[in-house]
């Protein structure tokens, strides 16, 4: 399967949102911090429902520790989700062990962060030119779709 990653999340209910599409998808979910908000925020919990229990959800103190954990799990591919670059989502090729990154909802993922990686691991949703980005769980569930579909839904019903 592949994981999802929220980078110094701020916004309690999106992440909500996306604890409930990992465990409908059947992803790893990982928080690096510092988070904008409480794990245990009403919002978070009530945009999760019961879903907490499905979803294997890991915090990291910041992204080093992050890459540290990744490097105990062996292969590894990071892909920024990020609308600060050409590539689309669709063109990308998702393996199984492939880890979605995503920023904050104000700010983005960091320049020099998305620069560490290679370019063809540097993807966007397509969007209309006037548009400046979507909402943080929209586009998660967008990029996550794709990458599980192309996996062939592993798990899926």
């Amino acid at each position: 399967m592949f994981d999802i990653a929220l980078y110094e999340p701020e916004i309690a209910p999106n992440t909500g949102n996306i604890i409930r599409l990992s465990a409908n998808c059947g992803a790893n979910l990982h928080l690096i911090e510092p988070l904008g908000f409480d794990l245990e925020e009403k919002k978070v919990r009530r945009a999760g429902l019961d879903y907490h229990d499905l979803t294997r959800v890991t915090r990291h103190k910041n992204y080093q520790a992050f890459l540290d954990y990744l490097a105990t799990r062996g292969s590894y591919r990071i892909f920024a989700c990020t609308t600060k670059t050409t590539g689309h989502h669709v063109d990308a090729q998702f393996q199984a062990g492939d880890v979605l990154l995503f920023g904050p909802e104000t700010r983005g993922l960091p320049a020099d962060l998305i620069e560490s990686l290679p370019m063809k691991q540097r993807i966007r949703i397509p969007m209309m030119p006037e548009a400046r980005s979507l909402n943080l769980s929209n586009a998660v569930a967008i990029i996550a779709f794709e990458a599980w579909r192309q996996m062939g839904f592993t798990g899926a019903q």
